[in-house]
């Protein structure tokens, strides 16, 4: 197997890591440095789920039908992730503090134009416009830790808190949505912009700017990929509606993935690529980009369907909701301090396949539920060993996907390791939420018949009975994705196990010796 070195290019022949700028040494306040950076990447991750609680409020306001309502999550979503390639790369060649700036002070603007929206239009727009602000905020703000820290025990914490922000800000979001929508569902808008200018402020000061690098933009990479994922995602979450066999299904399908194979044919011949095959080149960086890619998947869902089955089957509200979630937030800023600890001493390999195994546990146990199911016996206990799982994956991967990135590419690598998140947690909720509508119809399907018998019934026997199919229905739809995000989960250990080969000597940033990654 071959491999990638970094070698040394310094006077004298002292090896240099690539990821480092000339802002990684002698920075005045690196504490406050690294809250900026993670105070921008838990409102940018927590955007993506805050909103999830307050959705039946927007829907009532707003007046959203049921098939246009998950685009309330779906514009932010395929914005973000259609454009964080191109986000990398214009910070690369503008200055990474630059468009970081740009990125949190357009999003605490959008996030404001969001919650004084009066329509579903104005609404979509905000969310699509913050999808684009954090495309330029999230990569830049990964390359930022890069460019700041010194590599080895710094650097190391630092992904560490950075890694932490991004598992646990979803579950954040949901907590605050949950209290935020007591008094307003825009609230879950406003509560992002004096975050964001504070952010945009302080940045100046405590983060140093980037060396700019020479390229032109990739206009039609951007347009092709972004248009070619939304299709795909509209044509896998119309089947759960539709059928696969329906036309806007197919041609939805079908043309995403011609788009997204035109995407990869420019990406191949251009000169200035947003995704440069180089970055994938690598075993180690392939490996940890595909498991991001699946694991996201698996996040994404749960966090949907769970949330949707303990308010509408369990009958908490929006606040307990949220609060049934602390637990995986605190479950996974320890796992990831754990595993910052642990990398140093064990190879990451080891450290995430454990981590996905645990992540394929909680599931399973998911998996089981039923309507009667209580919170303290069936559910947290899975909570908290997913949050562990979790933990344990998102330290060691977020390392490997961006160790041993020539300096010039670290804005364009690091967003590759977001844009594969988002992307997997786009497409798993599409395809798991066709396969959760589908078992749910055909579980209704198998109650009809008793609730033929009920209509003889009185009224509100009927009407009662009714409710429990729906929520037995409901539950074996949500279960069954649970089940397949555990298979998912266990794909991922393999996968790990396997193809993960990098030693966590190389990850130490000694500057001794060139860092080999295989």
């Amino acid at each position: 197997m071959s491999e990638d070195v970094i070698k040394a290019d310094s006077p004298g022949g002292r090896p240099v890591d690539q990821g480092a700028g000339p802002a990684a040494h002698g920075h005045r306040n690196l504490g406050i440095a690294l809250a900026l950076i993670s105070m921008a990447q838990l409102m940018v991750v927590l955007d993506g789920t805050i909103v999830n609680i307050a959705l039946p409020h927007i829907q009532n306001d707003l007046g959203f039908s049921d098939a246009t309502l998950p685009w309330v999550v779906n514009a932010y979503a395929l914005a973000f992730g259609g454009l964080l390639l191109l986000g990398g790369r214009i910070g690369d060649i503008l200055g990474r503090r630059k468009v970081f700036v740009f990125g949190v002070v357009l999003f605490g603007v959008a996030s404001f134009i969001g919650g004084i929206a009066q329509s579903e239009g104005v609404l979509l727009a905000s969310r699509i416009l913050q999808g684009l602000a954090a495309a330029a905020a999230s990569p830049n703000a990964l390359a930022l830790i890069t460019t700041t820290f010194p590599a080895g025990k710094e650097r190391n914490r630092a992904m560490a808190v950075y890694a932490a922000m991004s598992g646990a800000g979803a579950a954040v979001g949901l907590i605050l949505g949950g209290a935020l929508t007591e008094a307003s569902w825009r609230w879950t808008f406003f509560i992002n912009t004096p975050i964001g200018l504070i952010v945009a402020v302080l940045a100046f000061r405590y983060l140093g700017e980037s060396a700019r690098q020479h390229g032109k933009f990739d206009i039609p990479g951007a347009v092709t990929g972004t248009v070619g994922l939304t299709a795909l995602v509209y044509g896998l979450t119309n089947a759960g509606t539709e059928g696969w066999s329906n036309a806007v299904t197919l041609v939805s399908i079908f043309g995403g993935l011609a788009l997204l194979a035109l995407f990869l044919v420019i990406e191949a011949r251009s000169k200035h690529a947003l995704m440069p095959f180089r970055i994938l080149a690598n075993r180690t960086r392939g490996v940890s980009f595909f498991v991001m890619l699946i694991v996201g998947a698996a996040m994404f869902s749960m966090f949907y369907f769970l949330g949707i089955y303990i308010q509408n089957v369990l009958g908490y509200s929006a606040l307990k909701t949220g609060f049934a979630f602390l637990p995986f937030s605190f479950g996974i800023v320890i796992a990831a301090q754990v595993a910052s600890t642990l990398i140093a001493r064990m190879d990451p390999r080891w450290i995430s396949g454990a981590g996905s195994l645990l992540m394929a546990a909680g599931m399973f146990g998911f998996s089981r539920l039923e309507v009667d199911s209580g919170y303290a016996t069936h559910l947290l206990p899975f909570i908290v060993v997913l949050a562990f799982g979790m933990g344990l994956i998102f330290v060691p991967l977020t390392l490997t996907a961006v160790s041993g990135v020539a300096n010039e590419d670290s804005g364009v690598g690091s967003a590759v390791l977001n844009t594969v998140q988002q992307i997997g947690g786009a497409i798993g909720l599409a395809l798991l939420g066709t396969l959760s509508a589908n078992a749910i119809k055909d579980k209704f399907a198998e109650l009809t018949p008793g609730l033929a018998k009920a209509s003889q019934a009185s009224p509100d026997q009927a009407e009662m009975l009714a409710n429990q199919a729906k929520a037995v229905a409901t539950t074996h739809g949500f279960t069954t994705a649970f089940l397949v995000s555990a298979i998912i989960g266990v794909g991922a250990a393999i996968i790990t196990l396997v193809g993960l080969s990098v030693k966590h000597q190389d990850l130490a940033g000694d500057d001794n010796k060139p860092v080999h990654l295989g």
